[in-house]
């Protein structure tokens, strides 16, 4: 699976496109993070992938068909999407809201799950390391336990490619570092993954590609280690920064961004 997005604009109004020129790419077994300033167009983009808006200009295709083109059933298919925000009113078991990621699937002429279904369920369910939640009420769980049904939902849907929305927002540092975790692994197990962040190391951590958009609305688009820079991340969004690097389990050198301050105010 590939996912290329070549000179789209993107936007609400075709006369005045929130980010013009998006290019980038991403394939099975990478991640690619959208950095960039707040309104600048990143969830733009995302649902304009999914089908939520419509493209302006350029083109955006998966292993070479037109995106743009495709049923909801089809991009169903390959594509799965995670918000940024999730609600639930109702104490549903956690294994009914990951059930739902099999909706368009069900093959059952009156729409109850099959054995398949289930058995996909419990397999997303594990992956995500929640098998212990199944029974539990969704509004039960904390914030880090529920972005990890919510990706066991995506998985039920059997996608090529996760599109993620901000996946840490929200949560403390110890979720946040296991949702980047389980990022890592998703990636390592051969999925595509398209995130976005607000956060540069998010990228460094998943040996991610990343799309930086900018504040003039222009974009750039290569390995975190090529993109993330002093200069492209004060163009970007006004400040400066430093870039730290370490020897992370004595065996591989990793990169981190620190913001760099000025003098005392006092």
């Amino acid at each position: 699976m590939k996912l290329i997005v070549r000179d789209a604009s993107v936007g609400y109004d075709r006369d005045k496109p929130v980010q013009k020129f998006v290019n980038f790419s991403v394939e099975s077994g990478e991640v690619c993070c959208i950095l960039g300033p707040n309104g600048c167009g990143k969830t733009t983009t995302v649902k304009t992938i999914i089908g939520l808006n419509e493209l302006i200009e350029g083109t955006i295709t998966i292993d070479g068909s037109d995106v743009t083109r495709w049923s909801a059933a089809r991009l169903s298919d390959t594509v799965a999407y995670v918000a940024q925000r999730t609600s639930q009113p109702f104490p549903y078991q956690v294994k009914d809201i990951v059930m739902l990621g099999r909706i368009s699937k069900m093959q059952s002429m009156n729409g109850q799950p099959t054995a398949k279904d289930h058995n996909i369920v419990e397999n997303a369910m594990d992956e995500m390391g929640i098998l212990h939640l199944r029974d539990k009420p969704y509004n039960d769980i904390s914030g880090g336990e529920l972005q990890m049904v919510m990706f066991a939902r995506a998985l039920a849907q059997e996608p090529k490619l996760l599109i993620l929305d901000e996946p840490t927002a929200a949560l403390d540092y110890g979720n946040a570092v296991r949702v980047i975790e389980k990022i890592r692994h998703l990636r390592k197990v051969g999925y595509g993954v398209l995130m976005i962040t607000h956060n540069p190391d998010h990228a460094f951590m998943t040996g991610a590609n990343v799309a930086l958009f900018m504040r003039n609305k222009t974009m750039r688009f290569g390995s975190a280690y090529d993109i993330i820079t002093r200069e492209n991340i004060q163009d970007a969004y006004g400040v400066n920064v430093k870039l730290v690097e370490f020897m992370h389990d004595n065996k591989e050198i990793m990169r981190t961004c620190a913001p760099e301050f000025g003098g005392d105010d006092d």
